[in-house]
C-alpha cells in the first residue's frame, strides 16, 4: 500500500507527458491527433497545450515522490482527465487517434481513482 499513490501517479504521469512530442510541430501532432494542423493558429493552440501537459505530467511525477504534493496532483490529473473524457463523450464522433487519448484517460482515470483511495486509506491509517 505505501508505494500505490506513487506508482499510480507515475503512471499517470507518464500518460500525460506523452503529448509533449506535439510540442515539436504540426507534423507530430498530426501523427498524435490524427488530423491536419495546417493552419498555424491551430498548431501554436496545440502546441501550446503540449506544454501544458508537460508541466502536468511534470508535477504529477514530481508529487509522486512528495507525498505533501500528492493530493493536489491527484486532484489535478482528475480535473484534466475528467474534463477532457466529458469532452470526447458529450461531443462524440471523434476518430481512431483521439479515440485512442479517451482510452489513456481511461486508463489514467482508473489510476486516479486507485491512488486517491489509496492515499485516503494512508490518511485514515495513520
Amino acid at each position: 500500500m505505501r508505494y500505490l499513490v506513487t506508482t499510480m501517479l507515475v503512471a499517470v504521469a507518464v500518460i500525460h507527458l506523452l503529448p509533449v512530442a506535439g510540442v515539436l510541430g504540426s507534423a507530430r501532432l498530426a501523427a498524435l491527433y490524427g488530423i491536419a494542423f495546417d493552419d498555424p493558429n491551430l498548431s501554436i493552440l496545440m502546441r501550446h497545450r503540449a506544454i501544458l501537459f508537460g508541466l502536468l505530467g511534470a508535477f504529477l511525477l514530481c508529487a509522486a515522490f512528495r507525498p505533501a504534493l500528492q493530493l493536489a496532483a491527484l486532484v489535478a490529473g482528475l480535473v484534466s482527465v475528467l474534463s477532457f473524457l466529458y469532452l470526447a463523450w458529450s461531443v462524440g464522433g471523434y476518430n481512431l487517434q483521439v479515440g485512442r487519448v479517451v482510452t489513456a484517460d481511461v486508463i489514467a482515470l482508473a489510476c486516479l481513482i486507485v491512488g486517491s483511495g489509496a492515499y485516503a486509506y494512508q490518511r485514515l491509517d495513520g
